[in-house]
């Protein structure tokens, strides 16, 4: 029990030290998933995240069908601030149409970038700085696992970014070319246990005819230090385009900077239906450096973040979607 015991304070060290501050000893990638955590890398922190998709869609009224595969990258950076993150992100698309109507099939190959976007995200509250109640009790197993009702209140950002979209884009609705903003509110709540809670909420391609609304609720759990599983639901409402999208996998911690993922996606229509398999990786290059402060002498010294670091041991708590 003991053993139990000291494995589980090491867990929630880490967890600890990932959850309340913005730099994290290993990688925060927002995989897998879609959504977006409401904290950044870090300062001086470059990271990439990429992944590729198959495509499968069957519209049954219209009796077409859609396959084929696609590729997604968000490059992160954190600039100046803690709580400021610069990032340029892209879903590009390449499939084959084939619609059924006619007694020969016609098919209609098809290429372009579904989103190509550059925004900018800031932390505006952070429930959980200087917070001394949040901290683990290193002294207790069921305290750390016990429900705190401050886990209710979430952390907090803003997003700003602009759309850059193409003429004649088959994956966009007509007429929408050019540059169009798009906002975002993101919370993160984090619980007890090693539960994250995630929720994004979009306006995307505003002032344009087919503006839409869309909401991602992303759920995680880490349940080893290298280990995590989520599940998500996304609604999106336009007048061109509405699903609702489910998704669930898993991400594995490789080393504290290189991160795999592997989801599916599906939806529950027919106008289509949709079914994807996507795997994805994260990776950082860290050039964080600890912020000097005067230590009341005259002096200066690195501040260092309340962590303790193993080198012995190769894994570490990681966080995705903030987790």
């Amino acid at each position: 029990m003991r053993t139990l015991k000291s494995f589980f304070v090491l867990l929630t060290l880490l967890a600890y030290t990932s959850t309340y501050a913005q730099y994290t000893e290993v990688i925060n990638s927002n995989r897998p998933g879609v959504s977006e955590s409401a904290f950044s890398v870090g300062t001086n922190v470059a990271q990439i995240e990429a992944g590729a998709f198959t495509v499968k869609e069957e519209h049954t009224p219209l009796n077409y069908e859609v396959a084929g595969f696609g590729l997604d990258f968000s490059i992160r950076y954190g600039l100046l601030f803690e709580q400021l993150e610069l990032s340029l992100d892209g879903i590009y698309q390449n499939d084959k149409i084939t619609y059924n109507n006619a007694a020969i099939p016609i098919e209609d190959k098809r290429s372009n970038f579904r989103n190509f976007t550059f925004g900018a995200k800031y932390l505006v509250y952070d429930p959980y700085k200087n917070a001394e109640e949040a901290k683990p009790n290193l002294y207790s197993y069921h305290a750390n696992r016990k429900f705190q009702w401050k886990s209710l209140i979430p952390a907090v950002s803003v997003y700003v970014g602009a759309n850059i979209d193409s003429k004649n884009n088959p994956y966009t609705a007509p007429d929408i070319e050019g540059f169009s903003p798009k906002v975002m509110i993101a919370t993160q709540n984090n619980f007890n246990g090693g539960w994250v809670f995630v929720m994004n909420l979009i306006k995307d391609r505003i002032g344009t005819d087919f503006s839409d609304f869309q909401y991602v609720f992303t759920l995680t759990h880490s349940f080893t230090p290298q280990w995590v599983v989520f599940g998500e639901a996304q609604g999106i409402n336009s007048d061109f385009y509405a699903d609702n999208i489910f998704r669930f996998g898993g991400a594995y911690l490789w080393t504290k900077d290189f991160q795999l993922d592997a989801n599916i996606a599906f939806n529950t229509k027919d106008t289509p239906s949709v079914f994807n398999i996507a795997f994805g990786v994260s990776y950082r290059l860290d050039f964080h450096k600890d912020k000097k402060i005067d230590n009341g002498n005259g002096n200066t010294g690195k501040f260092k973040k309340k962590r303790k670091k193993d080198k012995k041991k190769k894994t570490e708590d990681f966080d995705s979607d903030g987790l």
